[in-house]
């Protein structure tokens, strides 16, 4: 099977910077700094995104998603509140199914 090449990450090196240094800070979560290496990782041409996506335990659409959230919004794409899914994690709900949750309202 063919595949594409992947569109690169163009990323300053000031940003490239800041992402290192998340992943060497003890103290980040793991959530940013997976979004961290999948940044750094899409900026090198030799990166195959189904590889990386396997490597990660995401969906290749996760990490597009990801790097057109970094072009639109910069390092900050690593801290928004954005889900990405895990590739198997969740099954797809259905609306059959949401109906059997129950709503509790709390009350001031």
């Amino acid at each position: 099977m063919r595949r594409r090449h992947p569109h690169l990450v163009e990323m300053p090196s000031v940003d490239q910077r800041e992402l290192e240094n998340l992943l060497h800070d003890g103290r980040t979560e793991q959530r940013i700094a997976r979004r961290a290496r999948i940044l750094l990782a899409m900026t090198e041409s030799e990166t195959r995104v189904e590889a990386l996506a396997a490597q990660v335990a995401l969906t290749r659409f996760a990490i597009w998603d990801l790097c057109r959230r970094y072009e639109m919004r910069g390092v900050n794409a690593v801290f928004d509140a954005h889900v990405l899914v895990a590739r198997g994690r969740f099954p797809p709900c259905s609306g059959s199914r949401l109906s059997n949750w129950h709503v509790v309202h709390r009350q001031a």
